[in-house]
């Protein structure tokens, strides 16, 4: 599977004028200049965001469903070459793309949804809470179960083409939830689990997936864990793993990183390496399902895997 090269945000930025025809050049410009600068991560400060709706004179809402011709570049289905897009938006006000990313030689299961993705982003950015989550197509069952651990109460907005906007709790209704397992609250706020590194670890990639495991979600079996890449440009990639409380939807580290690095504008191909921090003596362990995915998408890079201690 092969995403966007390092230079693809500049492309994107030369392919506006067809993707958001009736965007103004003024909005235009103002994402190309989002799009190129150094280090974008997928998302629109809330500022920006605030500042494109008022030159278009849309609501936040409908600047999100104008983006998602944008969002939806990040697609990578070769399997189903059927591209959705999203655009979170979270408490903070700022917004989130995402899209969906399949595996070609391996279980459906791996794959990410749109939402997952740009869910996820809003996670790794560590904002307080999700307020509406726009899409290409009506989110699917599993997309459902996965935003209820982003809203237990499923006041998120959803958003979908002309359609009027619908809360979670209606497409949703008598949700199976995180109370339904004795716990009170969902994904958000972001919280940091107590874990180190063994005495003599302290690579950077090491501690860059400490810090994503970290700012791991696991309450149901405390298996705290993260993931961090490394490119060949040198940028590092950080995954969290974001549990669901009906276990299925739950997000795995590898593609939490792998959908960070898609809308970052990088090539999966160009990933160099790779290590996974995951707790000591956990009930389950990412290490396998990784491994199964880098076969298909990163050859010869072999996992490097450290076992964190602490309490979670």
């Amino acid at each position: 599977m092969h995403s966007p090269s390092a230079h693809a945000d500049d492309s994107k930025g030369n392919d506006l004028n067809s993707l958001l025809p009736e965007f103004s050049e003024k909005s235009r410009d103002r994402l190309r200049r989002l799009l190129s600068a150094p280090g974008f991560s997928g998302h629109i400060p809330a500022a920006e965001a605030q500042a494109l709706a008022e030159t278009e004179q849309k609501s936040v809402g409908a600047l999100m469903l104008g983006l998602l011709p944008l969002a939806r570049t990040y697609s990578r289905p070769p399997i189903s070459n059927y591209h959705v897009g999203a655009v979170v938006r979270g408490a903070s006000g700022n917004l989130y793309f995402g899209a969906n990313i399949e595996f070609p030689g391996h279980s459906l299961g791996f794959a990410v949804h749109a939402e997952q993705s740009a869910l996820s982003n809003a996670y790794m950015h560590s904002d307080t809470g999700i307020a509406s989550v726009a899409v290409t197509a009506a989110p699917c069952g599993h997309c459902r179960q996965f935003m209820t651990e982003m809203s237990p109460e499923g006041d998120i907005q959803i958003l979908v083409g002309s359609s009027p906007a619908v809360k979670l709790s209606a497409l949703l209704p008598a949700a199976f939830g995180p109370k339904d397992l004795g716990f009170k609250d969902g994904a958000f706020p972001v919280r940091e689990a107590d874990l180190s590194l063994p005495k003599g670890v302290d690579d950077e990639l090491s501690v860059a997936a400490l810090n994503a495991a970290r700012q791991s979600y696991a309450p149901y079996t405390k298996a705290n864990s993260g993931i961090a890449l490394r490119t060949r440009t040198g940028r590092i990639y950080k995954g969290a793993y974001i549990e669901n409380v009906a276990f299925n939807p739950s997000l795995p580290p590898l593609q939490t990183a792998l959908a960070a690095l898609i809308v970052a504008g990088e090539s999966s191909s160009s990933v160099s390496k790779v290590a996974l921090v995951e707790v000591e003596g956990a009930v389950i362990s990412q290490k396998s399902a990784a491994e199964a995915v880098m076969a298909a998408i990163t050859p010869g890079v072999k996992l490097q895997v450290v076992k964190a201690m602490g309490r979670t």
